[in-house]
């Protein structure tokens, strides 16, 4: 499908405000948690805690350059707590964001891909497999998500691998954050995977999909697709977007379901 720059621009600004709902549910959790949060380019910075893969600049670059200013400041706030100043830019953002960036010694530590797919009333109506049972509030939800998320099915090599005690402090800021609908994957009462989906202007964010080890290539992805999809276009979504590693196993599960790369954000930092 054909992205726009507009498009482009809406879809990294929703990423943005689930970045900052995210920090916002984090900090309500943790009073005592330095957490960081402020508009720069049309998009945002958000510091929730080390390390944690929500720490990021993200929706920028589609207002023209950047106030270099705020950016120093920005800069500052982050290395203070020893933390790399991590930008996610849009391929579709202003070249002159990216020459900025490097005039700053940021350095390109790889890519992400956004795809999309256009939602059609025939996706309320997609049938699920009838041997998987979904739920919206399964306690297993957290867990399984920590549990999958920590045994990656080698498909795609992480830019920023994440040990387990550290996932489940960024997952249980997943979780708190306002607005999600979670899904849980049965089959025969036995926990096989999560997902979840998040709903701003009109798009839905598919994120936060994992089978367990045990259950891999067994249709479990493509049935919480499928929901997601049916629940998102019944919702009133125009359009679905999801974000993979490029080349990745779950690239190739949702390209299989019709979505296309809609553009590639650069994944670059500046160490402190």
């Amino acid at each position: 499908m054909f992205v726009p720059q507009a498009l482009a621009a809406r879809i990294d600004r929703a990423e943005a405000r689930l970045s900052l709902a995210v920090a916002t549910a984090a900090q309500t959790a943790d009073p005592a948690l330095s957490v960081h949060m402020l508009a720069i380019g049309g998009g945002a910075a958000v510091l929730v805690r080390p390390g944690s893969p929500m720490n990021k600049l993200i929706g920028l670059g589609f207002t023209g350059p950047l106030d270099l200013d705020l950016l120093a400041t920005i800069e500052s706030t982050w290395h203070h707590h020893a933390e790399p100043v991590r930008v996610e830019l849009s391929s579709l953002a202003d070249p002159a964001v990216a020459a900025q960036l490097g005039d700053r010694g940021y350095r390109l530590r790889g890519f992400e891909h956004v795809l999309a797919r256009p939602l059609t009333p025939a996706d309320a109506e997609r049938p699920l497999p009838p041997e998987l049972h979904l739920s919206d509030d399964d306690p297993a939800w957290l867990a399984t998500l920590v549990d999958g998320f920590a045994s990656p099915d080698g498909s795609a090599t992480p830019i920023d691998p994440v040990g387990r005690e550290s996932l489940d402090e960024i997952m249980r800021d997943f979780a708190a954050a306002p607005g999600f609908h979670r899904y849980t994957a049965r089959i025969a009462g036995t926990i096989v995977g999560a997902a979840a989906m998040r709903i701003d202007d009109g798009i839905a964010l598919l994120c936060g999909a994992t089978t367990l080890p045990a259950a891999r290539r067994r249709g479990v992805q493509a049935a919480l697709l499928a929901a997601r999809l049916r629940d998102a276009s019944r919702r009133g979504c125009e359009l679905a977007v999801v974000t993979t590693e490029p080349g990745s196993l779950s690239q190739h599960n949702v390209t299989r379901q019709g979505f296309a790369l809609a553009h590639v954000r650069a994944i670059a930092t500046l160490a402190p």
